[in-house]
């Protein structure tokens, strides 16, 4: 079926009037429909297994006639609590924007908290890039030229990893290209656990000093780590101040780290990322930087 109004009629009033034993599977039927209307000539593979558990999948986009594609790799936000690799402010922009311009979109899912601490979360981020990496040939990706993108909990997350890229090599990872954080405040956690602060950080972080230290992307980064920008909302009194302070630390190590302040909301640096602004042409103007292949699709020179 084409895509038209009386689709998207449709597919709502279907969902309004189903009963709520069936909303899971038409909230499902919604993503896919949305996904389709946004990128209508994609392939998309959803729920692909990149580990054992069950909350260790991701959703594949990819662009028609993949060859030697850049990937980016989407790590949702939401307090290392919440959230969903398939929605909209995850994915919709993004996927409009990108496979038009050659590139593959992976979001991924990963085990949340109470389940799973920020550490294990950061390893499963790691174990989803290594699975990008050994099977990105066979869906015509470039294993070599991958993109980390994070938001909020997601971007501590990959800007952790970034920062001391051991972790993710040890779990099977291979060297990618460089990382987005979107508006992550945590990235000095010791500061932040040692004066004032919301109850959700206890809840990731908890009570013990070298727990702190080990989940900081400030305290764990050194000189191998990866090109990171650092995107910051400047409408909040905490985020700006933590990135300037990891980029110019990283900054002093050699490290190729940025910082991208905007005027934005914490959801909105999510959300409009991807969409025809000045916003997203600067975070393309950063992935330019990262790879000549990259800057060719993007229309950029760096």
């Amino acid at each position: 079926m084409h895509n038209t109004p009386l689709r998207t009629l449709l597919s709502v009033l279907l969902l309004l009037t189903a009963p709520l034993s069936s909303a899971g599977p038409l909230r499902e039927k919604l993503q896919e429909w949305r996904a389709e209307r946004q990128a209508p000539h994609a392939q998309i593979q959803r729920d692909l297994a990149y580990s054992s558990d069950k909350q260790q999948r991701l959703d594949l986009y990819l662009p028609t006639n993949a060859q030697q594609a850049p990937v980016l790799l989407m790590v949702h936000g939401g307090a290392w609590r919440i959230g969903d690799k398939g929605a909209a402010a995850v994915v919709d922009n993004k996927v409009k924007r990108w496979l038009p311009k050659g590139f593959i979109f992976v979001s991924i899912n990963y085990r949340l908290l109470p389940a799973a601490a920020p550490l294990e979360q950061a390893d499963d981020v790691a174990r989803a890039l290594a699975f990008v990496q050994q099977q990105a040939s066979g869906w015509g990706g470039d294993p070599r030229k991958i993109i980390l993108i994070g938001h909020s909990a997601g971007a501590h997350l990959v800007s952790l990893l970034a920062a001391r890229p051991q972790r993710a090599y040890d779990l099977g990872a291979k060297a990618w290209l460089g990382s987005v954080a979107l508006d992550s405040a945590a990235m000095d956690v010791e500061q932040i656990m040692q004066g004032a602060h919301a109850r959700f950080y206890d809840q990731a972080f908890g009570a013990s000093p070298a727990y702190w230290a080990a989940t900081s992307p400030l305290r764990q980064l050194d000189k191998t780590a990866t090109p990171l920008l650092a995107v910051c909302s400047s409408q909040r009194s905490d985020s700006c101040p933590a990135a300037r302070k990891f980029v110019a630390a990283a900054s002093r190590l050699g490290v190729n780290a940025q910082l991208l302040s905007q005027d934005r909301s914490h959801k909105a640096i999510n959300q409009d990322l991807g969409a025809d602004n000045a916003y997203t042409r600067e975070v393309e103007d950063f992935m330019a930087t990262l790879d000549s292949e990259v800057a060719r699709r993007l229309g950029v020179t760096p």
